[in-house]
């Protein structure tokens, strides 16, 4: 369970869209697969990431383009 404290440590949807240069619908379909963890916080269910998670979410991507291997997409998974 995520407490007050770590919510405010924590991105949103659009946030985390924003970093990522994708649409929030496609964040939210990467959640919903696992592809990206997210943590419900509201009895509405809305999303919250945790900032490491994300940043190593970045470093995996960016470490994946300097290799030169294809990123995987929703169609691949």
């Amino acid at each position: 369970m995520v407490n007050d404290e770590q919510i405010g440590n924590m991105l949103t949807v659009k946030e985390v869209a924003r970093l990522l240069h994708i649409h929030p619908n496609t964040l939210r379909r990467w959640s919903n697969k696992g592809r990206i963890r997210a943590y419900r916080i509201t009895p509405r269910g809305d999303r919250r990431f945790r900032r490491e998670e994300i940043v190593r979410f970045l470093a995996e991507l960016n470490a994946q383009e300097a290799t030169g291997e294809k990123l995987r997409t929703d169609s691949s998974q």
